[in-house]
């Protein structure tokens, strides 16, 4: 029946915007409880955008079934009415009598453990152990793929940290005509997925079809106009073939053979290398895998460019595009991106015990969060037990100790041997204060304090000794001071530069007046 199907909808729709209001409500304790609540109001969402489809699509009633059913309602016998619907129910029972009927009041509540049923993490198993629930990124795959793409830098996990989206030279020395490949662009292509997945995985309830459109457009706009980086746009030659920039592309002036993905610095050496046994290998494997070799198919141009452009240039424009979408979500992934180098440094400086032990502890972490929430939803728990459970877990901290990863303060001896403890005030900073000398030391390179500086006309003139000279100084009148300092110092040298006088003898020797005039006493000129 139509109408009981618009009144079940319109129930089911109310269900769910009570169910998001309670996921709102609640306090996340950790990051797992975070991600599995946004992903259930996610849920929630995409369903009552189905629900409010069908709902419509009944409304509308193309087919004109529901105005017949309410003009049945109206003008036929009630009693009629209920005795047809009466017999379709109990037919349908009788054909499915296993079937269970479906309570919206329970079906959008949190399960608990004390009901029997099997609870189900909405993220248990959405991702790996290296990652931790979405804390850190798992680039293993793609530092591996990496070092196997030829003609690359090697570098370490940590140094592909810092630079697995950058593709241009120096931290990328890869020419422009070596990354059209198929192995260059799976390996972007990989990189540029494992990207978009984690943050779908990790921010469910953002916009994100806006955001990939955006990325995509301003890519679009960026290749139009040339400006995309690593690809500058080509220009026409008066051949008719094209160059591309040469910081990029190299000199412009070579032969470039496609079966070896390799420039020539002229004709004769490509003449001569066309006969080798290195290159006939190439083509043959180039033209049983489809393609068209160049030197057999057709003659390189006098400008050394190839002619055939289609699917290079449909490579270029796919590879290009995972480069600009891996240079924009690495920046949008910065915080996971600091934390991942910081956890892979912590980890190479623990034992097998150590790591163990910190996974053990981490997942009694999460259990114990898990239990905690059910019991924070479930009903009938009385006063005393809610105080009692928040009792046992709260932590305890008598010394204001700061928190670690974990959320469990780190120990005494770690708090005093990093002194901790000990405040050191900045100025210039806006009196901000830094817990332990390291912070301290460190924050002197810090944006905080090179944009205080700034604020007081202090720049770092390499005339004037740069910044380092400001090291240890916190106070707004003594950095105004030394700067004056620096200043005056500055302009006496330059005027006893402009003062010296330069004299030259017979024999063309330049020395300054002083030292020409006590030569020239001595007799010695």
């Amino acid at each position: 029946m139509l109408l009981e199907d618009q009144r079940f909808i319109h129930e089911d729709l109310e269900r769910l915007e009570q169910a998001i209001t309670e996921r709102i409500g609640e306090d996340a304790r950790n990051i797992k409880d975070r991600l599995n609540r946004d992903h259930q109001i996610n849920g929630f969402l995409s369903r009552i955008q189905e629900q409010s489809q069908r709902l419509l699509d009944l409304y509308r009633d193309r087919d004109g079934q529901l105005a017949k059913e309410k003009q049945s309602l109206l003008t036929g016998d009630p009693f009629e009415e209920f005795q047809k619907q009466y017999e379709q129910i109990k037919d349908f029972h009788r054909r499915y009598p296993g079937e269970p009927v479906e309570n919206l009041e329970r079906a959008y509540k949190r399960r608990r453990p004390d009901e029997g049923e099997v609870i189900v993490s909405e993220i248990d198993n959405m991702f790996t152990g290296e990652e931790s629930n979405g804390r850190f990124l798992d680039l293993i795959a793609q530092h591996e793929s990496y070092l196997n793409l030829p003609n690359v830098k090697r570098l370490t996990y940590l140094q592909y940290l810092d630079n697995f989206d950058a593709f241009e030279p120096p931290r990328m020395p890869i020419k422009r005509q070596n990354k059209v490949n198929d192995t260059y662009l799976k390996y972007v292509g990989a990189l540029a997925s494992y990207l978009e997945s984690f943050v779908r995985r990790t921010r469910p309830l953002d916009d994100l079809p806006k955001l990939f459109l955006k990325i995509d457009r301003d890519f679009d706009t960026d290749w139009q106009a040339g400006s995309v980086p690593g690809w500058p746009k080509e220009s026409a030659t008066t051949n008719g073939a094209s160059t591309s920039d040469p910081a990029t592309e190299g000199s412009g002036e070579g032969v470039w053979c496609p079966d070896c993905e390799k420039e020539f610095g002229s004709q004769g050496t490509y003449n001569a290398h066309l006969v080798g046994k290195k290159h006939k290998r190439n083509a043959e494997a180039r033209a049983a895998s489809g393609a068209t070799s160049t030197s057999t198919t057709s003659t390189p141009t006098t400008n050394g460019v190839k002619n055939s452009q289609g699917a290079t240039s449909l490579k270029e424009r796919l590879i290009a595009s995972h480069e600009h979408r891996i240079r924009t979500l690495s920046d949008l992934l910065s915080n996971e991106r600091s934390n991942t180098r910081v956890n892979v440094e912590r980890k190479q400086g623990m034992t097998e015990r150590e790591r163990q032990a910190e996974l053990d502890a981490l997942f009694a972490e999460d259990n114990a969060a898990i239990a905690a929430s059910h019991r924070n939803t479930g009903d009938g728990d009385s006063d005393d037990e809610d105080a009692k459970s928040d009792t046992s877990e709260r932590i305890y901290n008598p010394l204001k100790l700061p928190l670690a990863w974990d959320g469990k303060p780190i120990p005494y001896w770690l708090y005093k041997l990093h002194g901790l403890g000990v405040e050191f005030p900045c100025e210039i900073c806006g009196n901000f204060v830094y817990m332990g000398r390291r912070a301290f030391d460190k924050h002197f390179s810090e944006q905080r304090h090179i944009y205080g500086l700034k604020c007081l006309g202090i720049t770092g003139s390499s005339a004037m000794g740069g910044l380092s000279l400001f090291r240890e100084i916190t106070g707004i009148q003594d950095a105004l001071t030394l700067w004056e300092k620096l200043k005056k110092e500055k302009r006496e040298r330059e005027r006893d530069d402009d003062g010296v006088v330069q004299m030259e003898d017979g024999e063309g020797n330049v020395m300054p007046e002083r030292i020409y005039l006590d030569l020239q006493k001595q007799g010695i000129l």
